[in-house]
């Protein structure tokens, strides 16, 4: 039986209006969402960029000069991508839940993980041309080094988890660092760890509800998730922090990565839930910005039609010249 309500529209916008006032009363404040054209900086054009994000359907997008020159579009698989890398060849790389993908730009497969049962995949990172390192979510968690030319697992690192019932939340981002550890979100623990390539913890720090970590040249630690970016120092303690009140006209409402630019900048990406229901693109949030130092926001991105790039995940821009497989854990090149 249909809700009674649907029959009297005029009923609902007074509904509509007295949670308004009511919302305001109790000093919330309403969030503009503000059309494209209002926001800051150049749109899609702005930066190029490689994105994908956490959706029904496994998407991923390479804009270049504000139109999208690449996609790739799986509407019939399982998972979500919860990571993606494009490489200077052109080949991506991602986890999709259920696995670790690589394939050409044309989309040739070139080398592919399947999770076993109980077990899901949300990060990846390459190495050189030959090994990729992730982390696979489980009853029994591990780090794991493939080497994709011989098929074998060079290493296989037993992780800790804070709930190995429930594989989903143990852990999303993770990456290497320039020092060759690899610096690890355990999201079901609130900590970020550092490891060696023995597996043996280096440092740690408590950050409730973390979704990702990276290593700043500065030596300090870039973390996103639970509403907030901090970058922290090694001591632990927080230098520089930005969450969801510093940006109140903007509806901005689940952190997960930031990254830090050349120029001193900060790239933080939104992403909007589809499983709660389908998304609005009148209504959509924002699904990412770029913000200074003093926290002023100079690029804000929303795209929801022409193109409809989806929930925001990963961000790479490419604007920046250089390889981003070139990295090592320890002594594996």
């Amino acid at each position: 039986m249909k809700n009674s309500l649907t029959k009297y529209p005029a009923t609902l916008t007074l509904i509509a209006a007295f949670a308004l006032s009511l919302a305001v009363s109790h000093g919330q404040e309403a969030v503009t969402n503000k059309p494209a054209a209002a926001l800051p900086g150049k749109g899609l054009a702005q930066h190029d960029f490689f994105y994908a994000g956490e959706a029904k359907t496994r998407d991923m997008y390479i804009v270049r000069g504000g139109k999208v020159v690449w996609s790739y579009n799986d509407t019939a698989g399982r998972g979500e991508i919860s990571d993606a890398q494009l490489l200077s060849n052109g080949n991506v790389l991602f986890a999709h839940q259920f696995g670790v993908t690589l394939i050409t730009p044309d989309k040739k497969v070139l080398w592919n993980y399947d999770a076993p049962p109980k077990c899901e995949t949300h990060t990846a990172q390459m190495i050189g041309t030959n090994h990729v390192i992730f982390i696979q979510n489980g009853p029994s968690p591990k780090l794991f080094v493939a080497n994709i030319s011989s098929g074998q697992m060079e290493k296989e690192i037993p992780l800790s988890a804070g709930n190995t019932n429930s594989t989903h939340a143990q852990f999303r981002h993770a990456r290497l660092t320039d020092a060759g550890t690899y610096l690890v979100a355990h999201m079901d623990m609130g900590k970020i760890v550092e490891y060696d390539e023995n597996g043996q913890a280096l440092w740690s720090v408590s950050v409730p509800r973390v979704w990702g970590a990276t290593r700043l040249k500065n030596g300090n630690t870039l973390s996103g998730g639970g509403g907030l970016v901090r970058e922290i120092n090694p001591a632990g303690e927080t230098v520089w922090e930005f969450t969801t009140d510093d940006m109140p006209d903007y509806k901005f409402n689940s952190i997960q990565l930031a990254t830090h630019l050349p120029n001193g900048n900060t790239l933080i990406n939104d992403w909007a839930n589809q499983w709660n229901g389908p998304i609005d693109p009148a209504t959509a949030p924002v699904q990412a910005i770029e913000v200074t130092p003093d926290k002023k926001i100079v690029w804000a991105l929303r795209s929801w039609i022409n193109p409809d790039l989806g929930p925001s995940t990963t961000i790479q821009l490419l604007d920046e010249p250089g390889a981003p497989e070139a990295v090592h854990f320890g002594s594996i090149k």
